[in-house]
């Protein structure tokens, strides 16, 4: 573990926590204006107590009115019937409790287990600033459960969503993500991930980068990854990809989604990272610390590129270039993926067909 990293502390994930704290926790998010379902909690409260007041509680009066009035006129239907209804609501009632009960909990013990390790929960974030790949796509993009800070590398792990389209075409998109900036700038490069890949192999990424800038690599990193850099940066992404690098990726994050963009690392994965399970937790700050060991040399990386008004051409010993990254390596060329395109040929040949049909078929 690296010097001046907190020792992991999975405990407040699982361990008993008081009713009474949790109650004076959601309440400060509340006071704070920091607990974004307020209203909606509100909202489906009063919709529970109008059906009670408006249904359930008038009718149940009047079935024990009638059955304690002595005459029994009352049928076995209306009876079965009024407290089918008031069984109904106590249930949802009961079930509304305990799922706002639960997140207040998860809320709590998220917090907690991050003050434990020397990070902050911040809850929910709309359209977070980050650079990465997923932070472009869609509307309605929202960070949950954000965890930050320092451990000693700034890092950010959170559940993420975004949607594409609207109305009954409008469609979700689930994500999770850990960020960890890093020293320096560096050229766009991502790893897609091979073990999480579609039907015959196509990337379960959103965009679809160009074929030329794929870089075939030594050993069996390409068993794992398909490794992309801009087109004139290969020889800089063999730098920062050495094989003892290439190695750690494999061995810790070959499950993962992998892209670096600007001064940032992101891990991407298509389920919850931030959760209540203690092994998740593990399993993500013992892959940061293997990968953010390598890391820490990329910060000597500078693009040759780039000089500071032609002094660094001509003592390039002397000088070296600033930091930062050529227009040309900054980001990925995007290209159009094959199952696009295969939909849009099935598409244009169904069209195709059908005029044919009704012009020599009619």
């Amino acid at each position: 573990m690296a010097s001046g990293t907190p020792p992991f502390d999975p405990t407040p994930l699982t361990a008993p926590v008081d009713r009474a704290e949790v109650r004076a926790f959601t309440a400060d998010l509340r006071r704070r204006g920091a607990l974004r379902t307020r209203w909606v909690s509100g909202l489906v409260l009063t919709l529970i107590a109008s059906a009670i007041v408006l249904f359930a509680f008038p009718s149940l009066l009047a079935l024990i009115y009638t059955l304690t009035s002595g005459r029994n006129t009352v049928n076995p239907v209306s009876i079965f019937f009024v407290l089918f209804l008031v069984a109904v609501i106590a249930l949802v009632v009961v079930a509304i409790v305990r799922a706002f009960r639960g997140r207040a909990e998860r809320r709590f013990r998220l917090d907690r287990f991050a003050r434990a390790n020397g990070l902050e929960w911040r809850g929910d974030v709309d359209d977070p600033p980050l650079p990465g790949m997923i932070f472009t796509q869609g509307h309605s993009r929202e960070a949950s459960d954000v965890v930050s800070g320092y451990r000693p590398r700034f890092i950010e792990v959170a559940n993420y969503t975004y949607k594409t389209g609207s109305g009954k075409s409008e469609t979700t998109h689930k994500w999770a993500y850990v960020a960890l900036r890093l020293d320096t700038p560096l050229p766009h490069i991502v790893l897609d991930a091979v073990g999480n890949n579609g039907l015959f192999g196509a990337s379960n990424l959103p965009i679809t980068f160009t074929r030329g800038q794929r870089l075939g690599l030594e050993g069996d990193f390409d068993k794992h990854f398909a490794l992309y850099c801009p087109e004139g940066y290969e020889r800089d992404a063999l730098y920062l990809f050495t094989p003892d690098v290439m190695a750690r990726f494999v061995d810790n994050a070959a499950a993962l989604d992998v892209e670096i963009v600007d001064d940032w690392l992101f891990l991407y994965a298509r389920r919850d990272l931030s959760t209540l399970d203690p092994r998740t937790w593990e399993w993500l700050f013992t892959t940061v610390a293997a990968i953010e060991e390598k890391v820490a040399q990329w910060a000597r990386w500078r693009d040759e590129r780039l000089s500071s008004s032609g002094v660094a051409s001509a003592m390039p010993m002397l000088i070296p270039p600033p930091v930062g990254v050529a227009p040309t390596g900054r980001r990925l060329k995007q290209g159009v993926s094959w199952v696009t395109v295969v939909i849009g040929v099935i598409v244009v040949g169904y069209w195709i067909v059908s005029i044919v049909s009704d012009v020599f078929f009619r």
